[in-house]
């Protein structure tokens, strides 16, 4: 059968690297002509270094208000607290400088904005798309870890009352630019940068592995798998290497390409959902644990594709899942899901909320109901 599929070019107008971000910054408020600038931060750059001033600074008289609480998961209550304050300063653009949970939360806020949602239980409108106003506040990323959220019309919000991760898609929240400086990414924590790396390897692997694989996304997350891999290593070797840091934002860039052309992810993004609303693991420690025990358990009818991954890797006389694993262990991040306090007593919880999430249908290997989530939960334990 002949592989069909239509990818759809986001409306990002570009992507600057390598850049200082207060300079590429004001370039890019520069372009878009705004006026009145919302500021959703980071609490700990916030508090902890200068890199939120030079932004300030950059800015000038243009800030008008921010927000730096947002807690990871980005649940509806934060995204409700910035909505209000951003509303209140009559925002025209809203500047996030943080992780993914803050990169979701402004694109969320921007489809709150535009729909006058005021109070969480509204927000359940969002996830019927085709009723949804579309944002007119828009939004430059700065990130500083390697989730990879800013280049996804994807917002991943949790809903406090389910403990459940809702999808908000909308083709018109994808940032308007994002600025990939590697300098202020040295504040963030070794494990955080480098956990959330794996999370951008996870983009790559069950992009490619996937039975909706494309040449496009193909293309471009194998180069981004080999510079992760690359980049991630390096910067565990040393915490300065700007360079290695930057092959990793850039990595993370690709890692993309297959879910903006449309590809599916699988088991190991669907479990790690519900390992992160339900029980409060961190999202790249999710992938850290699940990413290898997915790969073990699909090998049997993707091995051909996983081969893709060790090559790619480096490794290509090894079983794809035996390397990731190696590279995890080499970032010394978690391997099992009792290193993050994960008892077996949970594993039914798990298996059954896993089959409501939206990427374990589209696992390669069919899984049929709890009893497959068990299995593969087994061979992360």
């Amino acid at each position: 059968m002949i592989n069909t599929g239509r990818v759809a070019l986001s409306k990002m107008d570009g992507v600057t690297f390598g850049v200082p971000a207060p300079d590429a910054l004001k370039e890019e408020v520069s372009r878009i002509g705004s006026q009145r600038i919302f500021l959703m931060i980071s609490g700990s750059l916030n508090r902890n270094t200068d890199e939120i001033t030079k932004i300030r600074n950059a800015l000038g008289n243009k800030v008008v208000g921010e927000f730096d609480r947002v807690s990871p998961h980005t649940p509806r209550r934060d995204v409700i607290l910035a909505t209000k304050a951003a509303r209140d300063s009559k925002a025209d653009l809203i500047v996030t400088f943080g992780g993914g949970s803050i990169t979701d939360a402004a694109k969320a806020v921007a489809l709150c904005l535009a729909n006058n949602i005021s109070d969480a239980e509204r927000m359940d409108i969002l996830n019927c798309p085709d009723k949804v106003l579309s944002p007119t506040v828009p939004q430059i990323s700065i990130p500083t870890t390697l989730s990879g959220g800013e280049f996804s019309a994807i917002s991943g919000v949790t809903d406090e009352r389910s403990k459940k991760k809702d999808l908000f898609r909308h083709t018109d929240i994808i940032p308007n630019a994002v600025i990939l400086d590697p300098a202020p990414t040295v504040h963030t924590p070794e494990w955080l940068f480098l956990s959330t790396g794996i999370r951008a390897v996870d983009h790559c692997v069950e992009g490619i592995c996937s039975n909706k694989a494309n040449a496009y996304g193909d293309a471009q997350a194998l180069q981004g798998l080999a510079l992760l891999s690359r980049g991630l290593i390096g910067v565990k070797k040393d915490n300065s290497d700007i360079q290695a840091r930057l092959d990793c934002q850039m990595g993370t860039w690709l890692s993309m390409a297959p879910l903006s052309s449309g590809v599916p992810m699988g088991a190991s993004h669907g479990i790690g959902y519900v390992l992160g609303a339900a029980f409060d693991i961190p999202h790249g420690h999710t992938s850290c644990i699940m990413l290898p025990a997915v790969m073990r358990w699909n090998e049997c009818i993707n091995k051909n594709r996983q081969q893709l991954i060790s090559s790619a890797m480096k490794k290509p006389d090894t079983e794809a899942g035996n390397v990731l694993e190696a590279l995890i262990s080499e970032l010394d991040m978690p391997t099992r899901l009792s290193d993050v306090g994960i008892k077996k007593s949970d594993f039914n919880d798990i298996a059954i909320r896993a089959m409501e999430t939206p990427w374990v249908p589209h696992n390669p290997k069919h899984i049929e109901g709890p009893k497959d989530i068990l299995e593969i939960l087994a061979l992360a334990a």
